[in-house]
């Protein structure tokens, strides 16, 4: 049983973009920048999900991921509903599940769900109702689906719709990171030519996550020809547990400069799902430089949620 699609093809839930297929994944990527106008409030907005709720049922805290959605249901026209685990009956040992089909009795239709463990959303796309839809914020270490379409999608607006002829470098912590998988499974979707992936030895997947991947540890010569760098957050705690010296070490090693981004090929993409450690990931004068487009990522965020809501509940 197919989860995401109805036999028809039609997407019912969005929980991953592995085997999503690809006439799909550029659907949404089409409509999200038809609709990008609308999506950043220089045109009214639209009114096609008018009389739906939306529930954003988050679990782990979030800024651009709740915001974005939340502009982006607004923007269609949806009344919504901000659900915040800290300070709800989740504290008083209610379930996800039991949240969901309370929410469910209220007429809520679209659950936006963030949550710290793998699978989650899935789960509760399995338990769902008739009429509901689920859409992965981000489980655990799994998936962030809506993040690897905003990033393709700012990646196609640089660099074209051919990616066949693109060279990408993911960079950092890829064995904890859900966008790095959802990154993967994108761009191998849309048939990236090169797809490299560098970091940390003790921060690289151990199953086959980078399957078809070149893979290597020195950040330098992995840099050399590539058209676009998604550089991946250094999630902190990985320190506490050993996995990274420090960070001092880390931005050595696998910081991204001006100089080392001279190795790169001329006019790179630079990419960042933030938040930014500036500093450690990459400089300030990156982070704001010409070649950064992590802003445009921002944006290209509600768009791509405003596609994704409108083709699960429009």
């Amino acid at each position: 049983m197919n989860l995401q699609l109805d036999t028809d093809g039609r997407l019912r839930h969005l929980l991953t973009l592995e085997a999503l297929p690809r006439e799909t994944l550029c659907r949404l990527l089409d409509r999200a920048g038809q609709i990008r106008d609308t999506a950043l409030g220089r045109t009214h907005k639209r009114n096609s999900l008018v009389g739906t709720t939306v529930c954003t049922l988050f679990f782990e805290p979030s800024t651009r991921t709740r915001s974005s959605f939340q502009i982006a249901a607004q923007r269609l026209g949806a009344d919504i509903i901000n659900f915040d685990a800290s300070t709800s009956s989740a504290r008083k040992g209610e379930t996800a599940l039991d949240t969901l089909r309370n929410l469910e009795a209220m007429g809520v239709r679209g659950f936006v769900v963030r949550h710290p463990d793998d699978g989650a959303a899935g789960m509760l796309a399995e338990h769902a109702g008739e009429g509901t839809t689920i859409i992965n914020a981000g489980d655990g270490r799994s998936a962030h689906p809506t993040q690897g379409l905003l990033d393709v999608l700012t990646l196609r607006q640089a660099k074209g719709a051919d990616f066949s002829k693109l060279k990408v470098l993911i960079v950092g912590d890829v064995e904890h990171s859900r966008v790095a998988r959802s990154d993967l499974h994108a761009l191998r979707t849309l048939g990236a030519g090169e797809i490299r992936v560098c970091g940390p030895q003790a921060l690289l997947p151990k199953d086959d996550t980078l399957q078809g991947c070149a893979v290597g540890n020195d950040f330098d010569a992995m840099l050399e020809g590539v058209d676009a760098l998604m550089m991946l957050r250094l999630q902190r705690e990985r320190m506490e547990e050993g996995l990274v010296t420090s960070l001092a070490d880390y931005h050595r090693d696998y910081g991204l400069t001006a100089e080392r981004l001279q190795r790169a090929a001329p006019g790179a993409a630079v990419l960042h799902p933030g938040p930014i450690n500036r500093g450690v990931e990459m400089t300030d004068e990156i982070a704001d430089g010409p070649q950064s487009l992590v802003l445009r990522q921002v944006g290209n965020g509600v768009a791509i949620r405003m596609a994704v809501l409108e083709a699960l509940l429009g």
